[in-house]
């Protein structure tokens, strides 16, 4: 090795660890800055998300803020402020919601054995609700139900553990074949105990991981549907509806419906810069099941 390589073998993965650090700092920081504007949002919003300062569409009205007003001359960051709080609280209450329900039934199934009627009948229910794209059911489902917070949530959370189940049931699979899994079942334990303290405990790194990735997909479908009409009504702020709403401003050389899209991009990219970093730092195994995906 002539002296350039040994120069760029010594200061290659030294460079790669800074490169990592700084990313899961700028990813971090992201993500930081999020839940503090969501859980601050009275507080840091200058007015109420549907005050109305000027009888203008788009315009920076004598008492707006530094980003101008909306398409109904409202402030447009004091609803991008109080819109943080719908998307992100929507997302994290759906995946609170899928995450027990899917990692629940995931290790039912696994625990039941592979092929058994239980897991048989769970994995084909599943498979039949992953068949449909997951918007197209969305849009189905609440349009002959009628759109609600409520059914927004339950939808979400629906769609969401259906691909919790699966890798719960890929992880609960391998797990239940180890060693220390075979002395609990010989000293007598339960499925329950086992799911608990067997099964829980070594799965924690892939479901951590997979818990950003729903988290992720879930403010993108919340904010897909309020885009469509959908989701959250108005006059709620919501960045998805933020963007439906000023559209119409583009034509009009206003920044208003891009600002909100920024905000979702930002947050999806921060916690998925947050997930692989995860992944690499702790060097979590995809399920062989899962692994052709």
């Amino acid at each position: 090795m002539d002296a350039t390589g040994k120069v760029a073998a010594m200061t290659g993965p030294k460079n790669g660890r800074q490169r990592s650090q700084l990313g899961r700092r700028i990813a971090m920081s992201i993500v930081a800055f999020w839940i503090v504007i969501a859980i601050s949002a009275p507080l840091l919003a200058p007015y109420s998300q549907g005050a109305i300062l000027s009888p203008e569409s788009f315009s920076f009205a004598k008492d707006a803020s530094i980003l101008g007003t909306d398409y109904m001359g409202r402030d447009l960051l004091s609803r991008l402020i109080y819109a943080s709080r719908s998307t992100l609280g929507f997302a994290l209450v759906a995946c609170l919601i899928a995450f027990p329900t899917g990692v629940s039934l995931g290790f039912i199934a696994a625990l039941s054995g592979e092929g058994s009627i239980l897991d048989q009948l769970l994995s084909r229910v599943v498979d039949i609700l992953m068949s449909f794209p997951a918007l197209i059911m969305a849009l189905v489902v609440l349009g002959t139900i009628g759109t609600s917070n409520v059914a927004v949530l339950a939808i979400v959370a629906v769609v969401e553990a259906t691909r919790v189940y699966r890798l719960a049931r890929a992880l609960g699979l391998d797990i239940s074949v180890m060693d220390f899994v075979a002395v609990s079942r010989a000293r007598g334990e339960g499925p329950i105990w086992i799911a608990a303290f067997d099964l829980l405990p070594n799965s924690l790194g892939p479901l951590a991981a997979e818990f950003g990735l729903r988290y992720t997909y879930a403010i993108l479908l919340i904010s897909s549907l309020s885009f469509l009409g959908l989701g959250v009504q108005p006059p709620s702020a919501d960045w998805g509806i933020m963007v439906q709403e000023n559209i119409q401003g583009l034509v009009y050389g206003s920044p208003a419906a891009l600002i909100p899209a920024f905000c979702i991009a930002s947050v999806t990219v921060g916690i998925n810069l947050l997930v692989d970093d995860l992944i690499h730092r702790t060097n979590i195994r995809i399920p062989q099941e899962l692994s052709g995906e």
